[in-house]
């Protein structure tokens, strides 16, 4: 009895110190870089423990402007200092004759340091390149002066460059073949969650010294430099943004101060983006407390009378109705006295002071003709559906550039067999939803002609070095969207809307170009107090007879007769001509 009593006390001894070694073996050999469901790195996690560093370049990848500017990076010459120093002996005197600062604030700094720190904290102090070599030149151990790379407190387009954050279980979802870098940023919207795979970092660079439990040196005071090894990364992303446009459109917009809403300009021949603001801007800190970390120019809105550009384009590439038409345009879409009578007209007056019985009508005709007219037109107009430029590459046979809402015509089919229904759809109210980006893309196609393209964020993917990586082409379509009558006629009206006796947008004729385009006054279903809010819309294209730029302005949630979209618009365009005349002086 007592032997079996020891034989098994022996045994389970025996199997706690076999798990214990299993245990080890897991840890230390098998799961030593991604140990347990968490992911832990347990190296980088040991050699943390034992270690002070301080982070020069995380290694994500940069946004870059056309020209090929930094958008969201910047690079600052700062001193770096080791807390070490309050322990050695150093020359401390001669550092501060060098920066012109006083020896007693340096000291006091590094006494006061648990770790490596920039000289100047959240405001460093900026080394001139000849000052940066002279603090080298002295060859201190525990003082570095070099180029650290931050981001930029003021980003531009920064809801179409996207954000980021650090997010340890969406890493392994998205990258779980990768176990190092688990707390490395993330793209999570915008461009910067297009291009994560291309922008997640390879290894971050950092200084870093090895210390006791005390926090002093534990070899000596050397201080390493650790790099990545491969010279290629991190990749660059080249955008289409014009930095100087988009500045002054961003200043424009809050000049104007348009609170929900904003502008996106395109070049008309590439279909590139050129400039794009959304407004609320992003709270640091809070990015989603408000709607300022959405991009609203790629988010579907109500259009208002700006839809009626599809219905206009409709009837007269389908020959359903010719300029001797005319229509009541005395009355509503339901047959009651318009609260702004403008008499018996043809279509080519009713697109001009956008009477919305005329459109109500002939978006019953089309439908009656082929219920699936508007949503047809719609997206050969490149107004909604697939906008944005998708391709092949690499392993991704169908890459998006940039996620923009598809917007929609109808909610579901039975709107289409409600007379009142399509006739509300017709002037861009019940259900319909379109982009700012796709309405600036539908008076682009017009502007050529016609001719449908895609839009385009990214030109190109560089190495570090500058080499070209990917490189992203035009895309232009075959087939042309619309005749090359129906085209010019609706460069006419678009035209008409401004140069017109009666139209709508009258304003704008005293811009610096020539413009063509359409307004827009959307009912939204919301109120403040007893008065309902609006979306007010302008988009056209400009120069008229030479178009080079598409632009859609939208003033969001603001009374009927407050927030006017013509003086943004005109600043813009004004704006736009100023700076092309610099440019073409210079």
């Amino acid at each position: 009895m007592r032997k079996k009593r020891i034989y098994f006390f022996s045994g389970m001894v025996l199997l706690i110190m076999i798990g214990l070694l299993v245990r080890l073996v897991q840890i230390q050999l098998l799961e030593a870089e991604s140990f347990s469901k968490h992911h832990v790195n347990l190296i980088e996690n040991s050699v943390n423990q034992r270690t002070q560093q301080l982070i020069i370049d995380e290694g994500r990848g940069s946004f870059l402007d056309r020209d090929g500017e930094s958008i969201n990076y910047e690079t600052k010459n700062v001193l770096v200092l080791f807390p070490f120093l309050a322990r050695i002996e150093w020359d401390a005197k001669k550092v501060a004759d060098i920066l012109k600062i006083n020896e007693e604030d340096l000291l006091k700094d590094i006494e006061e340091a648990k770790e490596p720190f920039v000289y100047g904290g959240k405001a460093p102090y900026i080394l001139s390149e000849v000052q940066m070599n002279k603090v080298n030149n002295l060859q201190l151990k525990g003082v570095f002066a070099l180029k650290r790379k931050y981001p930029k407190g003021e980003i531009l387009a920064e809801q179409l460059i996207g954000l980021t954050g650090e997010n340890e279980e969406r890493f392994h979802a998205r990258y779980p073949d990768r176990v190092k870098g688990a707390t490395q940023k993330i793209g999570i919207s915008g461009l910067e969650k297009a291009f994560d795979e291309w922008l997640i970092a390879e290894q971050e660079s950092k200084l870093i010294y090895h210390v006791d439990a005390r926090g002093g040196p534990l070899f000596g005071v050397d201080v390493k430099y650790l790099a990545p090894a491969n010279p290629f990364y991190p990749l660059d992303i080249k955008t289409t943004i014009d930095s100087e446009l988009q500045k002054k459109l961003e200043d424009l917009i809050d000049q104007h101060a348009i609170k929900r809403g904003g502008a996106v300009l395109l070049d008309i021949e590439s279909g590139n983006i050129l400039a794009s603001v959304s407004r609320p801007v992003v709270q640091q800190g809070t990015p989603f407390s408000n709607e300022g970390a959405k991009n609203l120019m790629t988010t579907q809105l109500v259009p208002g009378s700006v839809f009626k550009t599809v219905v206009a384009s409709a009837a007269i590439d389908l020959n359903l109705v010719d300029e001797s038409a005319l229509f009541n345009c005395d009355e509503t879409i339901y047959g009651k006295p318009a609260p702004k009578p403008h008499g018996t007209i043809n279509i080519n007056e009713s697109f001009a002071v956008s009477c919305n019985r005329t459109f109500a009508d002939i978006a019953k005709k089309l439908i009656e003709e082929d219920d699936q007219t508007l949503d047809r037109y719609a997206e050969k107009l490149g107004l909604i559906g697939e906008i944005g430029w998708k391709g092949s590459v690499f392993h991704y046979e169908d890459f998006e550039q940039l996620p923009i809402d598809s917007g929609r015509i109808f909610i579901n089919d039975g709107e289409r067999e409600e007379a009142n229904y399509v006739a509300q759809t017709g002037i861009g109210q019940r259900e319909v939803r379109v982009t700012p980006l796709g309405v600036a893309n539908m008076m682009a196609t017009i502007a050529r002609g016609g001719k449908k393209q895609s839009i385009r964020t990214v030109s190109s993917i560089h190495y570090k070095n500058g080499t070209e990586l990917v490189d992203f082409p035009v895309q232009k379509e075959d087939e042309l969207a619309l005749s090359p009558y129906t085209a010019m006629k609706m460069q006419q009206y678009l035209r008409n809307v401004v140069a017109g006796e009666s139209g709508t947008a009258k304003f704008l004729q005293t811009a610096a170009y020539e413009i063509a385009g359409k307004t827009g006054t959307a009912q939204t279903g919301q109120y403040s107090g007893e008065k309902e809010l609006y979306n007010k819309w302008f988009a056209g294209y400009f120069p008229f007879d030479s178009p080079k730029y598409a632009l859609a302005v939208v003033n969001m949630d603001v009374l009927e007769y407050e927030g006017g979209i013509y003086p943004v618009f005109k600043d813009i365009a004004d704006m736009i001509h100023s700076n092309s005349q610099t440019g073409e002086e210079s």
